[in-house]
């Protein structure tokens, strides 16, 4: 083999060795069967949503901000590996700034999506966008609650074929039975399918974000015993 062979050859494995080492690992379960989405370090298996006018999203202390932009500012789920049905995704939100949605999240039901309003409409709306057409400020979903800022919070989601339920800390927000219901979300949050995060004229930040396949017992069951901390 001639030298430039040779050369060009270890310079492509050299190559393909540091296009590796920059690729964060794909995430694992831990014992729970928890898989972290993100590693609190990289944007590894992430993009920054399509937004027009959109804000900045990086790393920062752990977290992912999500800079205040014309509108939304979001990101994306992106590995291909995000469950669509029996399942449970948890995270932690905070409003740094603003006075709007600040970890709204977009979630598939199926081969359709919805999304988790977390602070909308002026600050303090939480409910599901959208149910039969109706989005969380006037469907069943609407609920009021007050949001500090600079705290974070803990949200829930779980998604079984036969209903939707989510949680703010131990408060249970959602309780929906998906029996000829209509699920969809608003078209701002499409960019966020199939599963992402986003804030509307506002800074936020989200951190711990981790899915879980729900077992036989708990597609049939309720899921206030599930404590997400751990």
């Amino acid at each position: 083999m001639k030298r430039t062979s040779v050369a060009a050859a270890l310079s492509a494995l050299a190559l393909g060795a540091l296009l590796l080492a920059k690729e964060p690992a794909p995430p694992k379960k831990d014992k729970g069967g928890w898989k972290k989405l993100f590693d609190g370090k990289t944007m590894g298996g992430w993009k920054v949503a399509d937004f027009f006018g959109k804000g900045k999203a990086h790393v920062q202390d752990g977290a992912i901000v999500l800079e205040e932009g014309k509108q939304m500012t979001g990101i994306t789920y992106v590995r291909g590996d995000f469950p669509t049905m029996d399942y449970e995704v948890t995270l932690e939100g905070k409003r740094i700034a603003g006075d709007d949605f600040f970890c709204t999240t977009t979630f598939p039901v199926g081969d359709s999506f919805c999304s988790f309003v977390v602070g909308g409409w002026g600050g303090k709306t939480v409910g599901l966008s959208s149910i039969d057409f109706e989005d969380a400020s006037r469907n069943e979903t609407n609920k009021s609650k007050e949001f500090k800022t600079g705290q974070w919070y803990r949200l829930r989601i779980r998604v079984t074929k036969k209903k939707i339920e989510a949680w703010i800390d131990r408060e249970k927000m959602v309780d929906l039975g998906l029996a000829d219901r209509n699920v969809s979300i608003r078209v701002e949050c499409s960019r966020c399918k199939p599963f992402g995060i986003a804030t509307w004229q506002t800074t936020g930040a989200v951190r711990d974000v981790r899915v879980r396949a729900l077992s036989e017992a708990e597609k049939k069951g309720p899921g206030e015993k599930i404590d997400t901390r751990k």
